[in-house]
């Protein structure tokens, strides 16, 4: 069987790129340095990196891809970290029919293939490069070069927000701005904060709920990175003293994305959030949430009778809305009219009717909902009760025949009940119209591919309150410091919800008609066998989902 100095060697007189005294020639010096035959021609210079390239790519039977002229897709880039794509002299170039596609000088390298694959979690498509142009690329895609950026942004500041306004393209700060979204995504974050500081501008991703600092770029870049976040959300340029609200959508991976852009005027210059809606993640299933069975069956058996009002509660970002979109995915068929009015309409969800509020043409929640019940619906979806009207308007259409789904801000189920009591709605009407009252955390899920199982202390578990059940010797787990490539060395990779199901029972319809405390409530939910959010997170702990750290992060212990 010829070896592949001799398989290269004939490729290359086939395609007429070496003669026979060329190849002679680099067959002595190969003897001498002990060097590859590639890298002994190109050394010579009798042959190029693309022709290289080239030809190992019709001896593999894969594809050639001259970078220079390829069009990379920057979202495809984010996908493995620089370090990698140093190591392994490749780049990720784009994506085909779900596969990663990646340019490489050496494609024959399993284990770069295996890497990639398990870091990233798409099948590889190699395609093969020249070795000095992927070297390129990845210095043009992972390095950023400050004084490239701030040679594109030379001049008056009025005219750097001119140059960017006109650009679609790829300019230094156009590139830095998309592949800073398209990192984002690819890192599973939730949002993209750009902070501008005194002397520089921190650029961070909310990623599990939690904000991570990816990196520091000079100041003077700042104005141009927010015109062109402004010029893509469709917001004006030139107004930087007020806040302004906008959107733009892009599609990542195949997937629909919807980003919400905020920005605020601070003193060092204007701040910008962006939200990553992924639209996607509204087709979750309850049971993909972290809902343990029997918590879940007290819940799906609340939101399936046919009218009753049933109550998410948790503070910002705790996974409410999801929940509820969880919810009516289950309800939405063609025999139920739904609509739902929401501030804003963040989802599109197909057969729903959702109204998207307005305040200042006048719509708002509570006359929203009583134009909603002229309509005939079988199940209303309220955003948020935030003030008597709306409360009061949602518990009449509870009593009157409908399903109600709403969202409140509380910190426990049990609460949710004094709380629209205060609000000014009449304790037996809350008795009578609430079905169940759900309350939710998100705490980070141990990355499974790295956690560290350990023995705790029992003595440490007792003032927790950790119910041992004799189980002295209990194994748990915790986030590796150092964490891995799959979860971007946090140690922990995705997030899952911690649920307190307290349905409506008798006991609890009396003490709410008698306007009992939260405290008394709850005692009572829990005599009844109500799992406390704490509770809950105790359960998913043993099970190795998440750390005792994560649950004492978000739920009072």
């Amino acid at each position: 069987m010829p070896s592949a100095t001799d398989r290269l060697s004939q490729l290359l007189i086939k395609n007429n790129i070496i003669d026979e005294k060329q190849l002679a020639a680099a067959l002595e010096r190969q003897k001498e340095s002990g060097s590859s035959l590639g890298k002994v021609l190109l050394e010579m210079g009798v042959v190029r990196e693309n022709q290289l390239a080239e030809v190992i790519a019709r001896e593999l039977g894969l594809e050639y891809v001259d970078l220079l002229e390829y069009k990379i897709n920057i979202q495809a880039t984010t996908s493995i970290e620089e370090s990698t794509a140093q190591r392994y002299t490749c780049i990720p170039i784009d994506f085909d029919e779900g596969r990663l596609v990646v340019a490489m000088a050496d494609p024959t390298n399993i284990y770069a293939l295996d890497d990639i694959r398990l870091s990233t979690g798409y099948e590889v498509k190699p395609v093969v490069s020249a070795r000095e142009d992927i070297v390129s690329a990845i210095q043009r895609y992972y390095h950023l070069d400050t004084d490239v950026v701030e040679e594109a942004l030379e001049g008056k500041e009025m005219e750097e927000t001119e140059s960017i306004s006109g650009v679609v393209d790829d300019t230094p700060l156009v590139r830095f701005t998309t592949t800073m979204i398209a990192e984002a995504i690819n890192r599973g974050a939730s949002d993209i904060h750009v902070d501008p500081r005194e002397n520089e501008v921190l650029i961070r991703y909310r990623i599990d709920g939690v904000c991570q600092e990816v990196k520091r770029v000079p100041k003077n870049i700042h104005q141009g990175i927010v015109s062109r976040i402004k010029i893509i959300s469709d917001l004006n340029i030139a107004e930087r003293r007020i806040p302004q609200d906008g959107h733009f959508g892009m599609v990542s991976g195949g997937k629909a994305i919807d980003f919400r852009v905020a920005i605020l005027p601070t003193v060092y210059g204007e701040k910008v959030v962006m939200r990553i809606l992924d639209k996607s993640s509204i087709l979750l299933r309850l049971e993909d949430l972290g809902f343990l069975p029997q918590a879940l069956e007290k819940y799906r058996n609340a939101f399936l009778l046919p009218h009753g009002a049933l109550l998410v509660t948790g503070p910002t970002g705790s996974g409410k809305s999801t929940s509820l979109y969880a919810t009516l995915n289950v309800l939405n068929t063609a025999e139920k009219n739904i609509t739902t009015v929401e501030d804003p309409v963040e989802y599109r969800l197909a057969g729903i009717n959702q109204v998207q509020v307005n305040p200042k043409a006048g719509l708002h929640f509570a006359n929203a909902l009583r134009n909603i019940l002229r309509t005939s619906p079988d199940i209303l979806m309220v955003g948020e009760i935030r003030d008597r009207e709306t409360a009061k308007t949602a518990i009449e259409a509870a009593l009157t025949g409908h399903l109600v789904l709403s969202t409140l801000h509380t910190n426990d189920a049990p609460s949710a009940l004094p709380r629209l009591i205060e609000m000014g709605v009449e304790s037996f009407l809350v008795s009578s119209a609430i079905n169940c009252v759900l309350a939710q955390r998100l705490v980070r899920k141990l990355c499974q591919n790295c956690k560290v199982p350990y023995e705790p202390d029992p003595e440490v578990l007792r003032n927790l309150d950790f119910p041992l059940n004799g189980e002295e010797d209990l194994i748990l787990y915790k986030a590796n410091e150092n964490g891995c490539a799959k979860c971007s060395g946090t140690g922990y990779k995705g997030r899952v919800g911690l649920y307190e199901v307290m349905p409506m029972s008798d006991e609890i319809q009396r003490l709410t008609v008698k306007e009992a405390s939260a405290t008394i409530i709850m005692n009572q939910a829990i005599e009844e066998g109500l799992l406390t959010m704490r509770d809950d997170g105790y359960v998913k702990a043993k099970m190795g989902v998440t750390s005792i750290e994560e649950i004492m992060r978000v739920v009072a212990v």
